[in-house]
């Protein structure tokens, strides 16, 4: 799979362990940066990696900063892009059966590796339901593209 990463300098650390264990289980994965843990503005990363997901260069995305929220509210002011912010497997499931959550964002003060690695993996293994949740997502996209139900 084409994964687009980013972070924060908060992230940083976690997501140099997510990167390497992405690659070794096979991924292209693409690394935004931060390539550091110098203070940075996390809205940048957020967008390089919405954009990637939106426009098709990668298929889905991974974001890691402090908490997970920030890099969740930039990304999801880019079109198209579905950004969750997930504590445990069982969220990444939830938002790519149920949402098609299409760019994960992770908490990179709270989250331990392993944990991590189980949310990343949960994530990119689970497809979309379909079904009845189609419709919502249709919904979803109408509100962001002006309309709404």
């Amino acid at each position: 799979m084409r994964l687009h990463i980013g972070s924060d300098h908060a992230g940083f650390a976690l997501k140099e362990r997510v990167k390497e264990h992405l690659i070794a289980e096979g991924h292209a994965v693409t690394d935004v940066g931060t390539h550091s843990e110098e203070a940075v503005d996390y809205p940048a990363y957020a967008l390089q990696v919405g954009r990637a997901v939106a426009t098709g260069q990668a298929d889905l995305g991974v974001l890691v900063c402090g908490s997970g929220l920030g890099m969740e509210i930039a990304a999801n002011k880019v079109h198209g892009v579905r950004a969750v912010q997930v504590i445990d497997p069982e969220f990444a499931r939830m938002a790519r059966s149920h949402n098609n959550a299409n760019v994960i964002t992770l908490a990179g003060r709270y989250t331990d590796e392993p944990t991590a690695f189980e949310i990343v993996d949960t994530f990119l293994a689970t497809p979309f339901e379909g079904g009845r949740h189609e419709r919502r997502v249709e919904g979803i996209s109408d509100i962001e593209n002006g309309g709404g139900r």
